[in-house]
């Protein structure tokens, strides 16, 4: 089975190259493409947050991979693909949750988005606190110590 998607929108910011850290200081616009209307982003601003899902257009299917020592740090364990998020993945499809910081006509700014200037959107959705994990989190050791510098 094939699935076929066109983006509905666009990210415009300064980062060009999809590096791994220090994204909190990346202000991202998101505009919409030509053929989504205005009325897409209606009562958008009611919402503090958003669940952006992008596409990881820049990768190239020789570099997906399986199971791999996150950020190919040997002292990391290996992992397979879905115990990470890796851009390097099987539909190279990203997901990241947003502040929204302004809405104004086609577009909207966000911050704490970790994608490139150019990265074709495939979808925006609300954060609903209804759909929030109900327990507590857990996850292992290394991606604390991975993510120490992500978003500052």
């Amino acid at each position: 089975m094939e699935i076929k998607l066109k983006p509905i929108a666009f990210v415009r910011n300064s980062r060009t190259t999809p590096t791994d850290d220090f994204w909190e200081s990346v202000i991202s616009e998101i505009e919409l493409a030509e053929d989504i209307p205005n009325e897409a982003f209606d009562s958008i601003s009611d919402f503090s947050h958003f669940e952006i899902i992008y596409f990881f257009d820049k990768v190239e299917n020789k570099e997906i991979v399986f199971s791999s020592h996150p950020r190919g740090n040997p002292n990391y364990p290996l992992v397979g693909i879905f115990g990470q998020r890796k851009k390097d993945r099987p539909n190279t499809i990203g997901l990241c949750t947003v502040e929204l910081i302004e809405h104004n006509d086609r577009k909207i700014k966000v911050k704490y988005l970790d994608a490139i200037n150019g990265t074709p959107i495939l979808d925006i959705k609300p954060v609903f606190k209804e759909f929030q994990p109900k327990g507590e989190i857990s996850q292992p050791n290394w991606v604390s110590d991975l993510m120490k510098n992500y978003w500052k």
